[in-house]
């Protein structure tokens, strides 16, 4: 048994679940505790108790609101970059600061264990202290991450071949973004190279790197204003089709949590 729950994917907060029968993780915690407590109770689920470990990709709130609150509360250790954590200590939207012992150090490109996973850290290009993907191995099967990505470089294009189940941003449509409300130097910020991807983007990610090897595709952080779920899943959809590819594909919901993945 390998599994995965989302539990918020967007500007309004994020957080990803990943779980066996022995342990699990979250990946970033930027929804609220007493929310994450209700998911958990909905699902049947165990909290405290199934989960032992936080993985942090990078340190704007939307991220880590609750990380600290949530570290203390069930003592679990924190793993991020040093930059990370640094970033978390001046982010005055992490209310509570990590103790130093709940204090992990990850190295991008060097794996280490938690909650029964092997995981390796990876870099990806965004406009925070530091951002990173993880690629989480179990039983030989992996899952990565991959949010708030600027670009797509060769590093990540090598484990997007890599990976069995991935989620991949997919945050704005260029039409929309460009006709939309936000000011020309935000819309700059997001189209950069430490921006976010586009659903275009994404899409033609995913065509040039995939292999059969990958089984299920999920499209995370899509922006409220200036994207839609079904653009975003169309858009990408088209794309995969007309490369010939046929994939499982889905899209995460920026406020509500999903049904249970299997990934096997």
């Amino acid at each position: 048994m390998f599994k995965f729950i989302s539990f918020g994917s967007g500007s309004c907060g994020n957080c990803y679940y990943i779980y066996t029968e022995h342990d699990g993780l979250l990946i970033d915690v930027g929804v609220g505790t007493r929310s994450l407590k209700k998911h958990f109770g909905d699902y049947g689920l165990h909290m405290p108790g199934g989960f032992s470990s936080i993985l942090v990709t990078h340190d704007h709130a939307d991220h880590i609101k609750s990380v600290g609150s949530l570290s203390k509360k069930l003592n679990l250790p924190v793993y991020a970059t040093r930059l990370v954590h640094s970033g978390m200590d001046n982010n005055y939207c992490m209310k509570l600061k990590l103790a130093q012992a709940n204090r992990h150090y990850v190295v991008k490109g060097e794996a280490f264990e938690a909650s029964g996973f092997h995981i390796t850290p990876f870099g990806v290009p965004h406009d925070s202290s530091d951002n990173v993907g993880y690629s989480i191995e179990y039983e030989g099967v992996v899952f990565t991450l991959l949010t708030d990505v600027g670009h797509i470089t060769e590093e990540m294009k090598a484990i997007i071949r890599n990976t069995d189940y991935l989620v991949i941003e997919a945050n704005y449509d260029l039409q929309m973004l460009q006709n939309g409300p936000y000011p020309r130097h935000l819309q700059e910020r997001i189209q950069c190279g430490t921006g976010h991807l586009s659903n275009a983007q994404c899409g033609a990610a995913l065509v040039e790197n995939y292999t059969e090897r990958l089984k299920h595709i999920w499209l995370c952080h899509l922006s409220e204003e200036n994207n839609h779920p079904e653009l975003a899943r169309k858009s990408i959809e088209q794309a995969l089709s007309d490369a010939g590819i046929k994939v499982k594909l889905d899209v995460l919901r920026r406020k509500q949590p999903t049904g249970v993945f299997e990934l096997v």
